[in-house]
């Protein structure tokens, strides 16, 4: 079980103390790792058996994890934070219930949801793993070097937030962005298959050319380069028509390294295009076109 399913599962049994010490945590983890029960007894303003009692059953629920050494500490795990996120997320009126999981991935979990009004949207959590995290601050400038990784996640959730919202405002074809909070996203229902999984496409130059056409969009209009396209982030539905996901790591038109990425954007669409549905184009003229140097792609 992931924490999110941990959390989906448990956030209804939740009450006030819970939710309250869980947020007191989270406060005082900004200064210590784990934070001693004295510290969250005396902000949360409850007697120590009481808190005492409601530290034992977030661990117990999965919520937390407790430390005993020179003193007794507590600091939230991923289920946790998914928690507090879910709790904003209901008490700004947009979520009402979680459905089932729409994807797994290394950096995250994406949900079915449902608004009160009943509409379906999916949410997004973060959750950059403590090993990768070296190679998360080599690569990428959200990360700083002694953020921890909740923090780490939540940075990147805004950026892709930021992301979204500016690709959005241009037509781009990514999910609707909703709201962000914490680590987690709430976005425009995403519905369909990633690309790599479709084993076959009755038109592959379509495809690619309206790809390409959100690329150009992206970049020309919004400023805004991908900068880890690939067929496991484009979305592709039975109508053959594409979602563009997973934007954090996106930088801005004038970035220093902003024409390298785009080309590389470019250079792994038509390398997937090309080994999976024999489609040769040259990617010059491509880049050319996403770059805004020439109106028409030629295939």
């Amino acid at each position: 079980m992931s924490s999110a399913d941990v959390a989906v599962e448990v956030f209804r049994k939740l009450g006030t103390d819970d939710l309250r010490i869980l947020h007191i945590i989270e406060a005082a983890m900004g200064k210590r790792a784990f934070v001693p029960k004295e510290q969250i007894a005396k902000y949360a303003k409850l007697p120590m058996d009481r808190v005492v009692f409601t530290l034992d059953r977030l661990n117990k629920l999965g919520l937390v994890y407790s430390m005993h050494g020179a003193y007794v500490g507590y600091t939230l795990n991923y289920a946790g934070y998914d928690c507090l996120s879910i709790n904003a997320f209901v008490k700004a009126g947009l979520i009402d219930a979680f459905g089932q999981i729409l994807g797994v991935g290394k950096e995250a979990d994406v949900y079915d949801a449902l608004t009160p009004m009943g509409t379906r949207i999916a949410v997004k959590f973060h959750r950059l793993g403590r090993i990768s995290f070296r190679q998360t601050r080599r690569k990428r400038g959200y990360a700083a070097e002694r953020a921890s990784w909740l923090f780490q996640s939540r940075l990147a959730a805004e950026k892709e937030f930021h992301a979204m919202k500016l690709v959005y405002a241009h037509c781009v074809a990514v999910p609707e962005p909703l709201s962000q909070n914490r680590h987690a996203i709430a976005m425009g229902m995403i519905e369909g298959a990633e690309l790599a999984r479709w084993r076959e496409l009755p038109d592959p130059a379509k495809v690619l050319r309206e790809i390409l056409g959100n690329v150009k969009r992206a970049y020309v209009e919004a400023r805004v380069v991908h900068a880890d396209l690939s067929e496991y982030n484009v979305i592709l539905n039975q109508d053959m028509h594409v979602l563009i996901i997973d934007w954090p790591q996106y930088v801005v038109a004038d970035h220093p390294n902003a024409q390298e990425l785009l080309r590389r954007d470019v250079e792994n669409l038509l390398s997937f295009f090309g080994r999976r549905y024999g489609l040769k184009v040259n990617s010059d003229e491509v880049h050319a076109y996403v770059a805004g140097k020439c109106v028409a792609l030629a295939f």
